[in-house]
């Protein structure tokens, strides 16, 4: 048996600029962080007692199946495939948080099985190769309309610069920081969840549409530089409201990338936070609900979320610094 845990994340900067329509012609760059809070895949070959099923599937449904190929879930499904695995298999998921609410959840489910299923035939992995895998399988095998930040925070963990082109290529640096200006960081991130979740691929493809019409070249122009200004912010270690002005702007260009992205609640909720102390923020993932990301100081964090009585929940930030692991391994 084996099991494996993978963090979501949380992207700061850069956001749209990760697809590949726009940074094989003209660079991405993202900066992120991976959650402390986990996607965990347990897996392990089922013994061949059971005539009904050969594999079984277990997540918010159960599936049990005597083909992979009539499994429903596309991820599991497509690594399976990817990984040339025919014997049979049970797999469960369990999550921290949501799913559809824009941390990266389902990069992570992927980035999880990958290397769940790696362990299982006793084989180690890098975090470069279970990124390059996660993308392979997404986008190539599944043809979904996803980015490349995803899959490599789920890998990689940690506080990230990805750059991102010109071409297919992508590669990662770590952000070296003082622990206490990181513990700062902590400290200031406010987390909240919307309590609407929504089908990222939706929006994704709209912003891959605008990008391929030429659209929104100046807006993803501008987050590029805002993100280039970020990192230098950051490696400098700037005070926390200079970061903050930094994310509004660069909120502001996200919600022009598509339709639907922000809505007129959204801001409202947005527009509160701001009034109420925060520096800036964001709705995360590709647009459309999920959580909300505000940079406030610490002393203002229960007047802001005093006034947001839409966050349903909110979630201790705290920066994994691990990447995906397997934390369990029985493999006899």
């Amino acid at each position: 048996m084996i099991i494996t845990r993978t963090p979501y994340r949380l992207s700061f900067f850069g956001g749209g600029t990760d697809y590949n329509p726009w940074f094989e012609e003209n660079r991405g760059l993202i900066l992120a962080v991976g959650l402390a809070h986990y996607c965990y895949i347990t897996a392990r070959y089922l013994p061949p007692f059971f005539s009904d099923h050969t594999s079984r599937i277990v997540y918010s449904k159960i599936e049990s199946v005597l083909d992979h190929n009539d499994i429903v879930h596309p991820s599991v499904r497509g690594c399976l495939k990817f990984l040339k695995i025919k014997d049979g298999v049970e797999i469960h998921h369990d999550g921290d948080l949501p799913a559809r609410s824009g941390i990266g959840s389902s990069s992570s489910f992927t980035v999880g099985i990958l290397h769940a299923l790696h362990a299982l035939q006793k084989q180690m992995v890098s975090p470069e190769q279970l990124a390059t895998e996660a993308i392979e399988v997404e986008q190539h095998l599944l043809k979904e309309s996803v980015g490349v930040q995803d899959q490599i925070m789920a890998a990689y963990g940690g506080f990230r610069l990805i750059e991102l082109g010109p071409g297919n290529h992508w590669h990662v640096k770590n952000i070296l920081l003082p622990k206490e200006y990181l513990q700062a960081l902590e400290d200031h991130v406010l987390l909240g969840f919307s309590g609407i979740s929504r089908i990222a691929e939706v929006q994704a493809k709209k912003k891959v549409d605008n990008i391929l019409q030429n659209k929104t070249t100046e807006e993803l122009q501008a987050i590029f530089s805002l993100a280039q200004a970020a990192f230098e912010a950051f490696r400098q270690q700037t005070n926390f409201d200079v970061i903050g002005n930094l994310l509004d702007k660069s909120w502001q260009l996200k919600r022009r990338l598509a339709d639907g992205i922000s809505a007129d609640w959204m801001e409202n909720l947005y527009d509160t936070a701001l009034r109420n102390g925060a520096f800036g923020g964001k709705l995360m993932g590709a647009g459309g609900g999920g959580f909300f990301f505000f940079l406030a100081p610490p002393y203002k964090h229960e007047k802001i979320k005093n006034s947001l009585p839409q966050i349903k929940v909110w979630v201790p930030f705290k920066i994994d610094q691990s990447g995906s692991q397997v934390i369990f391994y029985n493999g006899s």
